[in-house]
């Protein structure tokens, strides 16, 4: 039944968006973006089952849909590669000298970020107390009264 009402829901789609570039005319809409989330994958991954897959393929105008999209949006990817070009300056064999030292910051800079925000939200605080002889911290006015 699941794949029955995907088959459904996969040619319905077909109808609503026709011949045309998007569901809604010539731009794309937030509908474009969840629904190419939903069809880029069914129809581009290597699936055990490949029933709804089959039928995906058999919908062109839903084929070229997500055809149009890779190539606007996604131009480095050539159908099979998933990996974008490689930034410029860089050889396949060199990784960014600067990696260790921008890990680094990162880690710093989430860390100083957390301790900032509990300190600032009172989740921890700092008090100063002194301490009496022996390292034993003075005992409070109330605590005193309490043991005469």
């Amino acid at each position: 039944q699941l794949y029955r009402e995907a088959r459904e829901c996969l040619t319905l789609l077909s109808q609503r968006l026709g011949s045309q570039k998007f569901f809604f005319g010539d731009s794309p809409a937030s509908l474009d973006a969840f629904v190419f989330s939903r069809l880029a994958p069914l129809l581009k991954a290597k699936l055990p089952n490949g029933k709804l897959q089959q039928h995906l393929k058999s919908l062109q105008n839903l084929c070229n849909y997500c055809t149009s999209i890779l190539s606007l949006y996604f131009p480095w990817d050539g159908g099979e590669s998933h990996l974008p070009p490689h930034p410029a300056g860089l050889d396949e064999g060199e990784e960014d000298p600067h990696k260790w030292r921008n890990q680094l910051l990162s880690v710093l800079v989430g860390l100083v970020a957390m301790l900032g925000y509990a300190f600032l939200s009172g989740i921890v605080s700092i008090q100063r107390g002194s301490v009496g002889p022996a390292g034993r911290q003075p005992i409070a006015m109330e605590e005193e009264e309490e043991e005469e």
